[in-house]
């Protein structure tokens, strides 16, 4: 029996109409959370990235605003910006859009925001925090697959949870989470040995590490729950993506699956919109 496919855009949907209905009641109130996102240089799917956050922000009532610098930026103008935003109390999440330009720096760039802005959870306090078991904000991608298990059903206590990838965006807090969530974790990566058999051992399987297709049926235990993060695009088409898994092949083993597009992707926004949410509520004291 073919695996149930998860609807992301569905999921997402729901996320941020909860997020809408609270960001609703605090505007009530006289209270209006404040996203702001930077984008240096003029890299093409960072505009649309960039855009597609300020729409969703707008739609759901926050005040959105986006700042375009040119891609001669210095490090010294883009450092007072994050300054001048730490300080600014409308604005309560900062997203400085990656990758920057090759003469910034970017774990610089990161580090100089202030951590209960960092919207996208990678600032090293947060990551500490993550790690630690603290209260943070988390790297929205990760926490939004999160969400997507909770909301399918998928409880990760006691499972064998297997990622395949260890980047800082992804792999790492996804782990990070999937423990905290008291599921047993195993992280792969290029030096792993017989990464199918590692594989074939998790109840819950999320790959993330940019190679097409590379995950096929046999790295799959038959009812396991399948989160493919990868993105990639096929040569020689227009528009068309496909994941890291391979979707044909695998929806035929696994209980769950995730496609590409329409998986993963949507609910990283709605996520970002939650993140912002949260630090706004903190910032006036009415945190969780």
């Amino acid at each position: 029996m073919a695996a149930q496919v998860i609807d992301g855009r569905q999921l997402a949907a729901e996320l941020r109409a909860e997020v809408g209905r609270e960001v609703a009641a605090l505007r009530a109130r006289g209270r209006v959370p404040g996203l702001t996102v930077v984008l240096v240089g003029d890299d093409p799917a960072s505009h649309i990235y960039t855009r597609n956050k300020q729409k969703v922000a707008e739609e759901l009532g926050f005040r959105s605003e986006r700042i375009d610098l040119p891609a001669t930026t210095s490090r010294e103008e883009l450092l007072e910006l994050i300054h001048r935003l730490n300080a600014d109390p409308e604005v309560h999440g900062i997203l400085v859009q990656l990758p920057l330009p090759p003469h910034l720096d970017e774990a610089e760039v990161i580090e100089q925001i202030d951590p209960r802005k960092d919207v996208d959870g990678f600032h090293p306090v947060n990551v500490g925090r993550l790690w630690s078991g603290q209260p943070c904000l988390a790297p929205c991608t990760p926490a939004g697959i999160l969400y997507m298990l909770r909301r399918v059903g998928v409880d990760p206590a006691g499972k064998r949870a297997v990622v395949v990838g260890r980047s800082n965006i992804v792999g790492k807090p996804m782990a990070a989470l999937l423990l905290r969530a008291n599921a047993t974790v195993t992280i792969c990566h290029s030096r792993t040995q017989d990464l199918p058999a590692v594989c074939r051992e998790a109840d819950i399987l999320v790959v993330a590490v940019g190679r097409p297709e590379m995950v096929t049926a046999e790295y799959v235990k038959p009812g396991a729950v399948v989160i493919d993060v990868g993105i990639n695009p096929v040569p020689g088409t227009k528009n068309k993506l496909v994941g890291d898994v391979h979707f044909p092949s695998v929806r035929e083993v696994a209980g769950y699956i995730t496609p590409v597009p329409g998986g993963v992707g949507p609910l990283t926004i709605a996520q970002l919109m939650k993140n912002t949410l949260e630090a706004a509520k903190a910032f006036w004291g009415l945190a969780n």
